[in-house]
């Protein structure tokens, strides 16, 4: 088959393109306004049980509105290990998380991107800034970087020389 693509003059060019097994690009934006700088990056781990960081970590402030970065429906809203947290599922069977977050939605309710659902609270380990916001998204049991979910680029068919 390349061989007849090469023959053609045309080849599949996937620009920005993500390995297999990465977040879908498309309907999704930051969860913090204006666009947050990332403190901490994500670090998957080679196994399950090894260390690493599950998500990015975003500066923000105590208070600041956070929103959900597209469209789905609140799967959670409470505390876990005593940290606020807010998950939401996506198309596609993406589960994103927001903490600490102090919820303004409830379990159940359908919620477009950019909608607010809760307010940042300091406190999470590590934060260089007045708060951090940790980002996680997941695709079943697997982890994924968040920043996968931004910044949609096209596929383009480029020709061979």
């Amino acid at each position: 088959m390349w061989k007849h693509l090469v023959a053609t003059g045309l080849v599949l060019a996937v620009v920005g393109s993500s390995p297999a097994g990465a977040a879908p690009r498309g309907e999704y934006d930051w969860p913090l306004r204006p666009r947050p700088q990332v403190v901490t990056p994500f670090d998957n781990p080679e196994r399950d049980w090894l260390p690493g960081h599950r998500g990015v970590d975003l500066a923000g402030a105590p208070g600041q509105s956070v929103v959900a970065a597209g469209d789905g429906i609140v799967v959670f809203a409470g505390t876990v290990a005593g940290k606020p947290v807010v998950s939401i599922d996506h198309a596609g069977g993406l589960r994103t998380t927001y903490e600490p977050v102090d919820a303004s939605v409830s379990v159940g309710r359908r919620i477009g991107r950019g909608h607010t659902i809760g307010t940042l609270e300091a406190g999470h380990p590590g934060c260089p800034a007045a708060a951090c916001l940790h980002w996680g998204l997941r695709r079943d049991r697997e982890y994924l970087d968040p920043l996968g979910l931004l910044h949609a680029r096209p596929i383009r068919l480029k020709p061979v020389t």
